[in-house]
């Protein structure tokens, strides 16, 4: 299933039924009457968030939506039925935007949360509804009332305990293929992660949290460089940020320089995203590199007062005590095994 993300939508909610101008003429009935039923409502345009989605691509390729009109009133003051509403199922993290403003809408960020955007026209009343003393045959009824409609961009932004940050080709793939059941693809090219993707990280005691993988950032991604500022948005969402970074490189690329451009990139972004807790992850510690050019690096982390995690995904080393930080982070203490 392709990740969609972002979707525009044009919504509209149902017209109201028009009113009904009808008079009762039956045999061996004396006084008739108006007898026109009122028009029933339009439906709305009602968004709920499903946990059951984890895409927008549906909505993609059924750009317009619209509720069900409201039914016409009759005779015999038989009302019309009001119109069907349009419910639209979003992934959780959803959020809602006015297309032409840019105006925030809903956020729906819980599990079969609802709300109604676009409301149906009111039902027009029939003319039983307009008789008086003074006028006991009305010969009009009311028009049904006046569909809203709206152009809509929806964004997706995962929800997600932690996310993890980091260059092309950090690792970040590697480590949540080995502590959850995602399968990301993995490879020794840039951007082998093309789309995000969520896995459940099962914990001690039956405990679990949701790590997200998201696409390698490179310099200029809050202009859209790269895969750019289209995927750091899922980033918001996480309580807790990973950063990791490879120094297997060195001393070819310089890993702190790199460190330093990515927590700008998070900055120009967003402040209050470069202010979320991180964690520096030094990955491949499996490596001869890595292991030679790890003191000094981990050295100048701690003078910065950032506590470092060395870890290899391929053999294992390190994960165990950065899951119990994860946990101490999300949760106030690592537990112990029963």
């Amino acid at each position: 299933m392709r990740f969609i993300d972002e979707v525009t939508l044009y919504a509209a909610s149902g017209h109201g039924g028009a009113g009904c101008v009808a008079f009762r003429h039956e045999k061996f009935i004396e006084f008739g009457g108006p007898s026109g039923g009122d028009g029933g409502k339009g439906g709305d345009v009602v968004f709920v968030a499903s946990s059951g989605l984890s895409t927008l691509l549906e909505l993609r390729h059924r750009p317009h939506q619209k509720a069900e009109k409201g039914h016409n009133g009759m005779g015999k003051n038989r009302h019309g039925a009001a119109g069907a509403d349009l419910v639209i199922k979003v992934p959780v993290g959803t959020v809602i935007k006015d297309a032409e403003t840019g105006d925030v809408l809903a956020d729906l960020t819980q599990n079969e949360q609802l709300v109604t955007l676009l409301k149906g026209g009111r039902g027009g009343q029939g003319n039983a509804r307009f008789a008086t003393a003074t006028n006991k045959a009305p010969k009009f009824a009311q028009p049904g009332g006046e569909l809203e409609e709206r152009k809509l961009r929806l964004e997706l932004k995962l929800m997600a305990d932690v996310g993890l940050l980091g260059l092309p080709n950090a690792g970040k793939s590697s480590l949540i293929s080995k502590v959850s059941a995602a399968r990301p693809k993995i490879a020794d090219y840039p951007f082998t992660t093309i789309a995000p993707s969520l896995g459940v990280v099962p914990y001690k005691n039956y405990r679990s949290f949701v790590m997200a993988d998201i696409p390698g950032i490179i310099e200029g991604a809050h202009d859209g460089a790269g895969l750019g500022h289209r995927f750091l948005k899922h980033l918001e969402r996480s309580g807790i940020l990973l950063h990791l970074v490879d120094i297997s490189w060195m001393p070819e690329r310089d890993p702190i320089a790199e460190f330093e451009s990515i927590s700008r990139e998070l900055t120009l972004f967003s402040p209050e995203l470069a202010a979320k807790e991180q964690v520096v992850v030094i990955t491949k510690t499996d490596l001869p590199q890595t292991q030679q050019e790890l003191p000094g690096i981990k050295a100048w982390f701690e003078q910065k007062g950032i506590k470092v995690f060395p870890i290899s995904s391929a053999t294992g080393d390190g994960i165990e005590a950065l899951l119990d930080e994860i946990a101490r982070r999300l949760w106030g203490k690592a537990e112990e095994v029963w």
